[in-house]
């Protein structure tokens, strides 16, 4: 296999690597405001199309010190989405995320409530800033990678003005009724067949037409991987790394609310999988290391991510 032909396998391994599957509705911990951050971006032929599911877990209204009440929900937040990516030129690509979410409530106090619909659809573009790969003194591979980014998240997700009397209803949302932008740079360094994939990303939310704000959020991620080759036909890589997401306080109606924002650090181990240049399949899992989620009132559990992707 050439030089470029491995180097395009190497990146195909990781996409949707490790922290793949942002869903965030505190603007970090449900799956309202809709899946934005891809991983890595695939490094496909001309074009990729893939389904993704995800889940996540957590607690809400809890009271002070994490003790729960009569009113502490037991809340599952899961999505099932269509991503596809397009080559525009060598350097310029566009990808689109399309999501179904289901969120499911249950109360200690035996209420439940569920809600499942269209998700918001977000729109980016990336442009490639660095490209180099070089064979340095020692004969290894060594490749390195910059793509800078921005994209548009659409209000297509039902958001109801009803599900918010309540703390921490803002969560219970399919989507955040408003256009919000996101900014990403993702770097890639490989030597040979080990590598370091690190992305950061901002996200701008505008106020819905009920006048409620979800506070702006960035996020950064680091993942290490390393790819086994078997006879250039099947390849391997597994990957781990940690994931940290700081989201500021919401506004309601120009007001600052209390109970909203935080920071997660959480602890991410994966795997990818790539056969014959034309079929990815991968997993991950995430574990909270450290959080403070709208002060201690919401406490996130594990999450998992599968994904299936085609190029052709």
């Amino acid at each position: 296999m050439n030089i470029l032909n491995r180097t395009k396998c190497a990146v195909i391994l990781l996409i949707l690597s490790a922290t793949a599957f942002k869903t965030n509705a505190c603007d970090i911990c449900g799956c309202g405001v809709g899946g934005t951050y891809i991983g890595i971006l695939p490094e496909f032929n001309k074009h990729i199309i893939g389904l993704r599911y995800r889940q996540n877990l957590l607690t809400s209204h809890l009271q002070e010190g994490g003790n729960e009440s009569y009113l502490t929900t037991k809340e599952r937040y899961q999505s099932a989405e269509v991503w596809s990516g397009w080559n525009i030129t060598s350097r310029l690509r566009v990808m689109s995320i399309i999501p179904y979410n289901s969120i499911s409530q249950k109360r200690k106090d035996g209420q439940s409530l569920l809600q499942q619909g269209i998700g918001d659809v977000s729109i980016f573009s990336y442009y490639n800033i660095i490209n180099s790969r070089k064979t340095p003194g020692y004969a290894k591979l060594l490749v390195q990678s910059l793509w800078l980014g921005a994209g548009i998240k659409l209000p297509t997700g039902r958001y109801s003005p009803a599900n918010t009397n309540n703390t921490n209803a803002n969560l219970y949302q399919l989507g955040t009724g408003s256009y919000d932008v996101i900014f990403t740079a993702m770097y890639d360094i490989r030597l040979q067949d080990a590598g370091l994939n690190i992305n950061a990303q901002y996200k701008m939310n505008t106020a819905n037409n009920y006048a409620y704000q979800y506070g702006n959020k960035w996020s950064a991620t680091a993942q290490l991987y390393y790819k086994f080759n078997f006879k250039n036909t099947f390849f391997i890589a597994p990957n781990a790394g940690t994931q940290y997401d700081y989201a500021n306080l919401d506004e309601d109606d120009d007001y600052d609310v209390v109970l909203s924002g935080g920071t997660l650090l959480l602890a991410t181990a994966g795997v990818e999988t790539y056969w014959k240049k034309h079929l990815n399949i991968g997993g991950n899992y995430q574990y909270p290391l450290s959080q403070n989620l709208a002060k201690g009132t919401v406490s996130a559990h594990s999450r998992w991510m599968f994904h299936v992707g085609i190029l052709f």
